[in-house]
């Protein structure tokens, strides 16, 4: 790996070879930093990016856009750039693939042997992907991270981190997600990405996407007087459908109970003293707030450190990027170690801040 820019934007390359699905695969994946590693190097915090998002978790891009959770990342926010510091690094099969800048390895990057991938991409899954945030880790020579943040896709992959190794992740932010794929990414959302690709390509995908992700209000009132399919032109521009399809793939097979069984896990989590936060957004059409929220009563029942907050937005699933206000609070209490343990109601959470512990 190229050496660690310290610096507030610094970019990195995580070059390494692990076996994928038996496999062995030299696996390229970019990423970001913002802030600096103090002297103990104990301040490291991972945020995990969405099922379409990149690494450009904060800050501003070349083309002027700000990162996806800029608002939540940076001086004096909720995971302050001035005390953390903030790693984000795209995952294997990176949707954005196509994007400039974007470094990732999928069925849509080069092969060894010439040629893309394709269909010769190993099926990975998220102990892989575990793996090489491990890796990374262990090449920025930290013991642990400080926290694992993330929303959606994110924050399975922050709840894969609390499963799999607590120790070296005692802190746990997920985000609009669920303890394991329901029904509704198994038997709707998969099917029909499968579906809607066969006939409709990568526009249809994104279309499919956009309107889960959205929810018929949020498209409705974005789109009413702007031109949806100009959007999904734009998007398309950089995005790979067999980096979708296979992201799409993976999100189906998550299940902490795969993992462990679930009263073993709660058994790690209260031995380890992990402390986890878990935000849903009623209303969201890819994860159903009951999912959590029966997970977290039965997490906090066994004694786990586990605080459950749920909030409207007309936003929908989005609101995990677009509507973050409600939870931030919330956020920098967990890194602050001042989190309430028991579910918050709305009216205690004024401007997004918590109360302390």
């Amino acid at each position: 790996m190229r050496q660690m820019v310290e610096e507030t934007g610094g970019a990195f390359t995580l070059e390494v070879t692990l076996p994928l699905g038996g496999v062995p695969v030299a696996v390229r994946l970019g990423g970001q930093t913002w802030g600096r590693l103090s002297e103990a190097r104990d301040n490291a915090v991972l945020v995990c990016h969405y099922y379409t998002g990149t690494s450009e978790a904060a800050g501003v891009g070349e083309d002027g856009t700000l990162g996806w959770w800029a608002a939540l990342i940076g001086p004096g926010r909720a995971v302050d750039t001035e005390r953390f510091f903030v790693v984000a690094m795209n995952t294997l099969s990176n949707v954005q693939a196509r994007a400039p800048g974007v470094v990732t390895t999928g069925p849509d990057t080069k092969h060894p042997q010439g040629g893309v991938w394709g269909e010769r991409f190993p099926a990975w899954g998220f102990a892989d992907l575990h793996a090489l945030q491990r890796a990374l880790l262990a090449q920025l020579g930290l013991e642990r991270w400080h926290a694992v943040l993330g929303p959606s896709f994110g924050g399975m992959q922050a709840l894969q981190w609390a499963a799999r190794t607590p120790d070296l992740a005692p802190r746990v932010a997920a985000i609009a997600t669920s303890p394991c794929a329901g029904p509704v990414l198994r038997a709707a959302f998969g099917p029909l990405l499968r579906d809607v690709a066969s006939c409709g390509g990568l526009a249809g995908a994104l279309r499919l996407i956009s309107f889960f992700g959205m929810g018929a209000d949020a498209l409705e009132r974005t789109f009413h007087e702007a031109d949806f399919e100009a959007y999904l032109l734009s998007r398309g521009r950089t995005a790979s459908l067999a980096h979708i399809l296979d992201i799409g793939r993976v999100v189906q097979t998550h299940d902490l109970g795969a993992v462990l069984p679930r009263d073993e896990l709660f058994a790690r989590w209260r031995d380890t003293r992990l402390r986890l936060l878990t935000v849903n957004i009623r209303g969201d059409q890819f994860f159903p707030a009951a999912e959590m929220r029966a997970f977290a009563e039965a997490s906090r029942a066994a004694g786990v450190t586990h605080t459950h907050f749920e909030y409207d937005s007309a936003q929908g699933h989005l609101a995990c990027v677009a509507d973050t206000a409600p939870f931030a609070g919330l956020l920098r209490a967990l890194l602050d170690d001042a989190l309430p343990e028991a579910p918050l109601p709305p009216e205690r959470l004024s401007q997004g801040e918590a109360p302390r512990a």
